[in-house]
C-alpha cells in the first residue's frame, strides 16, 4: 500500500440499475457488495488493486447511513445555521475497563480509519436522506454530496495496545459537521472490537502461555457480522486459531475443526464402512478397522462398535490428522480405548494420531485420566508421542471455568472457546462515548452529578511512563489545545529520568512523583486530512503486538481477581484547565 492514501474517489454511477437494491424499503440503494481478494481482504467490485491508495471499509454495511438519525438531523441544524465548519476536536474513549477487569486491549482503529478514508454519500444515500427529512433544503444534500473526509485528521493509539479508561483512544480533528457525523459508527467500530479482543486477551491469560486458544464461537455468534468480528478481534487479542472457515478465508486465521458428535452417531455397525482399507506410504492397503479391533482385542477392552467404525472412517480420511471427539457415548469407557486402537493401528503404518476432544463431563478429572491412558498404552508399546498425545477441552468453557481448571489440575493442552468468547456473556458492552472537548479553540466539558461522567476538555496528548523495571506505571494526559501556547505544551511533554507530578483528574490529594525510564507518546497521526499516514499493518503483526504489549504490563493489573487499578493522570496544566472549565460552566444556585 503506498505511504500516502487519497480521500477523493469516483462516485458510483446512479443509473447502474444492476448495483441497486430496494432491501425493504421503498427507494433503492446503491449496492455496496463485496468480492474476495487475493490479498485476504475485501475490496469493492470496481476495484481491482487496492494498492493503489484505495482503503474501503471491509464490510458493505459501513457506510454513512450506518448512523443514528440524531446525527444527520443535528449536522443539517449545523448547517442551516452556518456552524457546520466550524473546527473541532471530539474524544472517543472509555470510562470504564470492562469484565471487572483493570485493562482493556484497543481494537478497530483498521475500520476506522478505512471508514473515515471512503466517507462518501452514493445518490442511493442522498435520495434516502430526502426521504428521512423531506422538507430538507436542497442546499444541505449538494453539502452532503460534496462532504468526505479530506479536512478530517485522526490521532489514534496503536491498534492492540493495552489501554485504560479516560485516555482518548482516537482524537478526531475536523469540521463540527462531519465529525459528528462520524460519531455513531466509530463507537460501533471500535466498542464491539475492543470488547472481544479485551475478551480474548482475557482468556489467553487464563489459559496460559504453553497452552493452545481456539476460538469456536460461530455457530454462537450475533448473526454473520457479529460472527467474522468475533473471529477477527479473538484472533488479534490472542486467540491461536478459528473455526470459522470465512474468517481464514478473508482474514488468513488459522483454520481447525474435526467432526461433531452427529459423525460419530450417522454410523450404526460395520456395514456402514464398506472399505475399511487404508493406504501407507508405500501405497500397501492395511484394513483398519480390523487392525483397531486387533489392538482392542489385547487390551481386553469392550467399547461402542459404532463409535470404532466412525472413528476408522474418520482416520482414512485424515490419517495424518486424526483427532477425535471423545465423548458421544463413555468418554473413559468407549471414546477413549476406541481412539487408541485406531491410533495403535495408524501408528503401525506409519502414521501419527493427533489426540481427542473432550465436550463434556469433568474436564480436569477426564483429561488427567485419558493422559494415564495415553501413558500406559505408550509405555506398553514402546510409543513415545503417545504419552503427549494432544487433549483438546471445549464444553462451554469461560473465563472462570478455565481458572478453576488450572486450580483443580488438568492435562489439557488446548482450550477450544465458544459462546462465552464471541458473545461476551460476562459483559455485553464496553461502552465507549465520543465527546466535543474543543470548537474553535475553545475547550468545551460536559458536566454530570457522576463525577466519573465529566469529560477532560481540550486537545490532549497522552504520553505512557515506564519505570526502571521495564512495566508501565502511569499514563499521563497532557493539554494542547489551541489556546496553550506552545512553550506550555512542549514543557508538558515529559521526558525520561525527569519527576513529573502527576495528578487524579478529580481528587486533588491524590497526586505522586513519577520519575519515568522512558516515555512512550501513546498518540499518533494515522489519518492526515484525507490521506493514510502509514500503510495499514497486517492482523497477524497486530496480534503479536498486543501480545507483546501484556508482557509489559504488570500482573497485578492483568490478574482475573482483585486486580490493581492501573493509574491515569493529567499534568498540572491540564489539572487547572479542567476545573477552570468546569467551575465556569456550572450553575451558581440561589437560594432565599
Amino acid at each position: 500500500m503506498s505511504q500516502s492514501t487519497p480521500t477523493k474517489r469516483k462516485k458510483p454511477e446512479s443509473n447502474n440499475a444492476s448495483a441497486s437494491t430496494t432491501n425493504g424499503g421503498s427507494h433503492q440503494l446503491h449496492s455496496r457488495e463485496l468480492k474476495r481478494a487475493t490479498t485476504v481482504s475485501y475490496i469493492y467490485e470496481d476495484e481491482e488493486n487496492t494498492m493503489e491508495g484505495k482503503i474501503k471499509p471491509l464490510n458493505g454495511f459501513v457506510t454513512p447511513l450506518l448512523t443514528d438519525m440524531y446525527q444527520i438531523t443535528m449536522a443539517y441544524s449545523l448547517w442551516k445555521n452556518n456552524r457546520h465548519d466550524i473546527p473541532t476536536v471530539f474524544d472517543l474513549y472509555f470510562r470504564k475497563n470492562p469484565f471487572g477487569g483493570e485493562f482493556t486491549v484497543f481494537a478497530g482503529l483498521e475500520e476506522v480509519i478505512r471508514f473515515v478514508s471512503d466517507f462518501h454519500y452514493t445518490e442511493a444515500e442522498l435520495n434516502h436522506v430526502r426521504e428521512l427529512i423531506p422538507d430538507c433544503d436542497p442546499g444541505f444534500i449538494e453539502y452532503l454530496r460534496q462532504l468526505d473526509s479530506s479536512d478530517v485528521s485522526l490521532y489514534a493509539i496503536k491498534e492492540g495496545s493495552v489501554v485504560f479508561p479516560r485516555v482518548p483512544l482516537v482524537r478526531v480533528e475536523g469540521p463540527l459537521a462531519i465529525c459528528q457525523l462520524l460519531e455513531t459508527t466509530l463507537l460501533c467500530l471500535v466498542n464491539f472490537a475492543s470488547l472481544i479482543a479485551t475478551n480474548a486477551a482475557r482468556h489467553r491469560l487464563a489459559v496460559g502461555k504453553d497452552k493452545i486458544m481456539l476460538e469456536f464461537g460461530l455457530r454462537r455468534a450475533q448473526g454473520p457480522d457479529g460472527a467474522m468480528s468475533a473471529s477477527r478481534y479473538a484472533y488479534l487479542g490472542g486467540a491461536d486459531g478459528t473455526s470459522n472457515v470465512l474468517a481464514h478465508c478473508f482474514f488468513g486465521i488459522p483454520v481447525k475443526g474435526t467432526h461433531a458428535h452427529s459423525f460419530v452417531t450417522s454410523y450404526h455397525s460395520t456395514d456402514d464402512l464398506p472399505d475399511q482399507t487404508i493406504k501407507d506410504a508405500n501405497g500397501k492397503s492395511h484394513n483398519l478397522l480390523d487392525m483397531a479391533l486387533k489392538y482392542l482385542k489385547e487390551l481386553d477392552i469392550k467399547t461402542v462398535t459404532s463409535e470404532l467404525v466412525a472413528f476408522v472412517a474418520y482416520a482414512r480420511t485424515f490419517p495424518k490428522g486424526f483427532l477425535a471427539l471423545v465423548d458421544t457415548y463413555d468418554t473413559l469407557g468407549s471414546g477413549v480405548p476406541n481412539f487408541i486402537s485406531v491410533a495403535l493401528a495408524l501408528n503401525e503404518i506409519g502414521y501419527q494420531a493427533l489426540g481427542i476432544r473432550l465436550d463434556s463431563g469433568d474436564l480436569s478429572y477426564l483429561s488427567k485420566e485419558s493422559r494415564k491412558m495415553f501413558q500406559q498404552v505408550g509405555q506398553r508399546y514402546s510409543i513415545d508421542f503417545f504419552a503427549k498425545m494432544q487433549i483438546v477441552a471445549s464444553n462451554d468453557l469461560n473465563e472462570n471455568t478455565i481458572l478453576a481448571l488450572n486450580r483443580q489440575g488438568h492435562e489439557i493442552d488446548v482450550f477450544a472457546i465458544g459462546t462465552n468468547l464471541v458473545t461476551c456473556q460476562a459483559q455485553p458492552a464496553l461502552g465507549c462515548v465520543y465527546k466535543l472537548v474543543e470548537i474553535n479553540g475553545l475547550p468545551r466539558i460536559k458536566l454530570s452529578q457522576e463525577t466519573n461522567k465529566v469529560t477532560l476538555p481540550g486537545r490532549k496528548d497522552a504520553y505512557r511512563l515506564i519505570g526502571e523495571a521495564g512495566h508501565p506505571l502511569i499514563d499521563l494526559l497532557t493539554y494542547s489545545g489551541a489556546n496553550c501556547d506552545k512553550k506550555k505544551i512542549a514543557d508538558q511533554v515529559p521526558q525520561p529520568g525527569q519527576k513529573i507530578l502527576c495528578l487524579h483528574p478529580f481528587e486533588e490529594q491524590k497526586r505522586v512523583i513519577v520519575t519515568p525510564s522512558k516515555v512512550q507518546k501513546l498518540h499518533q497521526l494515522v489519518f492526515d486530512k484525507g490521506s493514510l499516514v502509514d500503510p495499514l499493518p497486517r492482523l497477524e503483526d497486530i496480534r503479536s503486538f498486543c501480545l507483546e504489549q501484556l508482557t509489559h504490563i504488570r500482573e497485578d493489573h492483568l490478574r482475573a481477581s482483585n486486580p490493581t487499578p492501573y493509574k491515569v493522570s493529567l499534568t498540572q496544566e491540564l489539572y487547572d484547565q479542567l476545573h477552570d472549565v468546569w467551575m465556569s460552566s456550572r450553575l451558581v444556585k440561589e437560594m432565599k
